[in-house]
């Protein structure tokens, strides 16, 4: 009989590749009897933070700064939809109301029935379902399965805009100390890229709320239509005393929403615009599906994946990875490949079970086993066991370290240990 390996789920721990080892944060000592043992566990933890403070602090002065933000990062406070909760409501016909009573509809059955569809073997999953129902229409017709697939894509895109509807500003705070604080870049620096698998509008509320501004690919005028050339323009403040040399503007960053928006209509056209409520049927989103890897090659999806791997190549780059599983293969793929082909990348993934995805290689994909492996072997990949808001709260911000800090802080950086 096999007993279950202890989860690290809500510990802050982070795997450094130089010690190959995972580092508490903030242990828990109220078990602790030994007075010597436990100021030794508290001093060990304060010193990892300080390692890790670091790390962060020259990821941050690297030349190019990319953010790749998953559903993980729309979960917790602000109380996004998980997948788990697009199948409650796309296939039960009480959502919300717990494991133990949950029914699915007639019309839900009838659909599992029929596309031959096994929970037990393939779990509750929203994105398998709507998968397998794509493939049995590929080679037959049925009224029944359309209308099942128009009806979840409408629940999805609802389910992932109502949640925001009259939300307190106060459950972005970690949205937006996000973007505040990587956002801060040098001058001489490229804009921070944050490239997003998410539907929803946090980040574009908390840039508001923030005062920010992001550059998304859409123009500036009404209708606001998408042009991937307004990616290359750039904000920057003229001075009003006539010179025309002008400094770029703080807080301006780009944003990739890699499987659309709740709020991108496409017309007949082919035209793409930023609308208030589009319809299931015009909503240019990828919908969750196996098929995400094929609907990346047309527009404006095709452009927005060559900006991701475009980013994955470019020399001094720190790429922060959030909430996101490595269940996507067209971006996870890119991730490792550049791992192993970019010398000059550094890599940090952010998640509350990144220590139990890379210790129970049974259980998690290939992708958690490839990078893990590599961080093992010295690659300059970093792991992080903490939530979205957690991480949020760990990164240094830039312009608060005082002149004598950051003097303290360069002559340290150049002081070898012996």
């Amino acid at each position: 009989m096999t007993t279950s390996q202890p989860t690290t789920f809500g510990q802050q721990l982070f795997f450094s590749p130089e010690s190959g080892a995972w580092k508490s944060l903030r242990p828990d000592v109220t078990g602790e009897a030994d007075d010597a043992k436990r100021q030794q566990i508290l001093s060990e933890a304060a010193a990892a933070r300080e390692e890790l403070k670091a790390v962060l602090l020259s990821s941050l002065q690297m030349q190019h700064v990319v953010a790749l933000a998953g559903s993980g990062t729309s979960l917790g406070e602000i109380n996004g939809p998980s997948m788990w909760t697009l199948w409650d409501h796309c296939v039960n016909s009480n959502p919300d109301t717990g494991k133990d009573e949950r029914k699915p509809t007639e019309q839900a059955n009838a659909v599992i029935a029929e596309i031959g569809y096994e929970t037990a073997v393939e779990q509750e999953n929203i994105e398998a379902l709507l998968s397998r129902c794509d493939a049995y229409l590929q080679i037959k017709k049925s009224e029944q399965v359309e209308k099942f697939v128009s009806v979840s894509k409408g629940v999805i895109l609802k389910e992932c805009s109502a949640f925001l509807d009259g939300a307190d500003d106060s459950k972005l705070a970690s949205h937006r100390t996000f973007l505040h604080r990587l956002s801060r870049r040098r001058v001489r620096d490229s804009r921070m890229k944050l490239f997003t698998t998410n539907y929803d509008l946090c980040f574009e509320r908390a840039a508001g709320k923030q005062g920010l501004v992001l550059l998304d690919g859409f123009s500036f005028t009404q209708p606001r239509q998408f042009d991937p050339r307004f990616f290359l323009y750039d904000i920057v403040r003229r001075p009003s005393t006539g010179d025309e040399v002008g400094n770029p503007l703080e807080g301006v960053f780009h944003l990739y929403k890699l499987h659309g928006s709740v709020n991108w209509d496409q017309s007949s056209s082919g035209d793409i615009e930023i609308k208030t409520d589009p319809t299931p049927e015009t909503a240019c989103l990828i919908y969750p599906a196996k098929g995400k890897y094929q609907q990346s090659y047309v527009q404006p999806h095709l452009e927005l994946i060559s900006q991701y791997l475009a980013a994955l190549r470019e020399p001094n780059t720190c790429l922060i990875v959030s909430g996101f599983g490595f269940n996507d293969d067209h971006l996870s793929e890119p991730i490792v490949a550049a791992v192993r082909t970019n010398p000059h990348l550094r890599l940090i993934i952010v998640n509350p079970s990144a220590d139990d995805l890379t210790s129970r290689s049974k259980e998690n994909n290939r992708y958690w086993d490839a990078l893990y492996n590599l961080a093992k072997q010295g690659e300059d990949v970093w792991l992080i066991n903490a939530t979205f808001s957690e991480f949020a709260e760990m990164i240094p911000d830039l312009k608060s370290l005082t002149p004598a800090q950051r003097l303290t802080r360069d002559i340290k950086s150049l002081v070898k240990p012996t």
